[in-house]
């Protein structure tokens, strides 16, 4: 049987509580275990046992050289449901100076943010398949500033998105 998502991701951070308290606060995860120098988190939507493990490794620890000089993960993305709540989480990553961009991807809208070690992650919401039109799909070749509002006008806020949907090539 074929791979069918991921079901989880571990980090190296260096302060577990520090990064605890912002995937709370930033994403609305919560701790389902925990133990010296380690948290299981889980996203509220989740059905995963746990969707990020972190893992202290202390103040001392050197920024990941990914991408800098050296191959490595460049980041992990999230999906939300609705734009209306990519807009929310956009708002709260802004109060906590942790929004480093928004991109439109055309058949996706994406948030980049960065967590206190400086890992980049992505919060995405995609255009759901029923809605998406040739021009969407041929835009896909250029990468545009967000617009929320008027992604927000054009799909409506509280439309599903196309979470596990699978977009025509």
């Amino acid at each position: 049987m074929p791979i069918q998502r991921l079901n989880h991701a571990v980090l190296y951070v260096r302060d577990v509580e520090r990064s605890v308290t912002f995937y709370r606060e930033a994403l609305g995860f919560e701790v389902v275990m925990g133990m010296r120098g380690a948290a299981f988190l889980q996203a509220s939507g989740s059905t995963n046992d746990h969707d990020l493990g972190l893992f202290e490794i202390g103040a001392q620890a050197a920024p990941s050289p990914a991408g800098r000089g050296s191959v490595g993960l460049y980041h992990l993305a999230w999906e939300v449901d609705t734009l209306d709540e990519l807009e929310r989480i956009a708002t709260k990553l802004g109060e906590l100076g942790a929004l480093v961009g928004a991109s439109d991807h055309a058949t996706t809208k994406a948030l980049y943010a960065q967590d206190p070690d400086g890992l980049e992650f992505e919060v995405s919401w995609l255009v759901p398949a029923a809605l998406l039109t040739e021009d969407v799909l041929t835009a896909r070749t250029t990468i545009r500033p967000l617009d929320l509002a008027a992604d927000r006008q054009r799909y409506g806020g509280q439309t599903r998105g196309g979470v596990g949907v699978s977009i025509p090539a």
